[in-house]
């Protein structure tokens, strides 16, 4: 069992060893189903578990720097345990004690979760058509098909979010990653993030008992931070991509960057206007970061006394993250041509990962609707919504 320190020094370990391959793994579309065998063997899988249960139970704000560094190693490999984590929280809240000793003790093993939960083709994100069909008593079938299913591919079990009954409340069916009639598809083609394997997941006849099956549609009658945890390691990964460009670029810029003539320095490094962007780049990128380590600490602070004020607070705090969060790591995923000069983007160096992955992580929610939600607490105080997107 790790400890807070602990944690986050094994995952600034791993980090290091995974940024060594990261490129290569980009370059060629390599599924780092090795690497998340360390991660599983490291026990930060495991961090969020109750005490109770056995587990270390680390707060919200070791959590996201865990994720953050791994992020910055591979945001790859930070998004694929994503829903992991969100689904160990989802269990914490809404397992009864016998679903939580079963599956918190088969993450203490190492055993992986992904997800089901998006699906392509629907009127938006949150409308969801895989159903559980009651199937004799205590026996539910499960039908549908998901996509964005980050994780699952290389999962141990796959949380899946279904109505209960024909356009029933939504629960959480947690099957077997083989079990009879799942089958998950490796079709995700997008320019960024190109290793996390989120494709599709379908589901037929899936046999599911009862005592897999978890609420969901509950969580958000009350104040809640589910929503916010799961936003919070958003804007953690994002964090990650920003630090790894801006980190990247300055590499470059000392070993191998020309200098421009008119600067009239011997090094590219010396060149005041390239060191004046490293420094808005630096100052953004901290920004960032200051507001994620005070986004988990307000999650841990709800937590800690959770009303409808404090889960407010806490949305809003993740909302100013996700931005400050996706617009550092644009910006620094694009500048670092800037700085580093017209051979920084011959395509076999790689450094165009750090945008396409900024870009493809930051659409999961719009960076936009969360300046709206800050904006309309500071006219007129109107809260987030409770829906588990911000």
């Amino acid at each position: 069992m790790l400890a807070a320190a602990e944690a986050v020094a094994v995952a600034a370990e791993l980090a290091a060893i995974f940024a060594r391959d990261a490129a290569e793994r980009d370059a060629n579309r390599l599924i780092p189903l090795v690497e998340l065998d360390r991660l599983s063997e490291s026990g930060l899988l495991a961090i969020t578990v109750p005490a109770p249960y056995g587990g270390a139970d680390l707060p919200t704000e070791t959590v996201a720097e865990v994720f953050r560094l791994l992020s910055a190693g591979d945001p790859n490999i930070g998004q694929i345990p994503h829903s992991h984590f969100v689904y160990v929280n989802q269990l914490r809240l809404r397992g009864t004690d016998a679903q939580q000793k079963l599956l918190f003790a088969e993450v203490l093993a190492g055993r992986r979760f992904g997800n089901a939960q998006s699906e392509a083709n629907t009127r938006h994100v949150r409308d969801i058509r895989t159903t559980l069909t009651a199937d004799g008593p205590g026996r539910w079938r499960l039908n549908g098909r998901k996509f964005y299913a980050t994780g699952a591919l290389l999962a141990h079990r796959i949380p899946v979010l279904a109505h209960l009954g024909p356009d029933g409340p939504l629960h959480v069916a947690w099957v077997d990653r083989h079990a009879g009639g799942v089958e998950v598809i490796d079709d995700w083609n997008g320019l960024g993030q190109r290793t996390t394997a989120s494709g599709s997941v379908v589901l037929r006849d899936v046999d599911v008992p009862d005592d897999l099956i978890t609420p969901f549609a509950v969580t958000f009658e009350g104040p809640q931070t589910y929503g916010a945890f799961a936003q919070v390691l958003h804007a953690a990964i994002d964090a990650g991509i920003a630090r790894a460009a801006l980190t990247d670029a300055a590499t470059f810029v000392r070993e191998k960057s020309r200098p421009y003539p008119d600067a009239q320095v011997e090094r590219a490094a010396d060149d005041p206007l390239v060191v004046q962007a490293f420094g808005e780049i630096e100052l953004a990128v901290r920004g960032s970061e200051a507001l994620l380590a005070e986004a988990a600490r307000a999650i841990d602070r709800a937590n800690a006394d959770l009303t409808a004020a404090s889960a407010t607070a806490a949305s809003l705090a993740v909302a100013a993250a996700r931005a400050a969060t996706t617009r550092a790591a644009l910006d620094a995923g694009s500048r670092l041509f800037e700085v580093a000069g017209t051979r920084s983007a011959a395509a076999g160096l790689g450094l165009d990962r750090h945008w396409r992955n900024a870009r493809t992580h930051t659409l999961h929610d719009p960076a936009a609707w969360k300046v709206q939600h800050l904006g309309r607490w500071a006219v007129d105080g109107t809260p987030p919504p409770n829906h588990g997107q911000v």
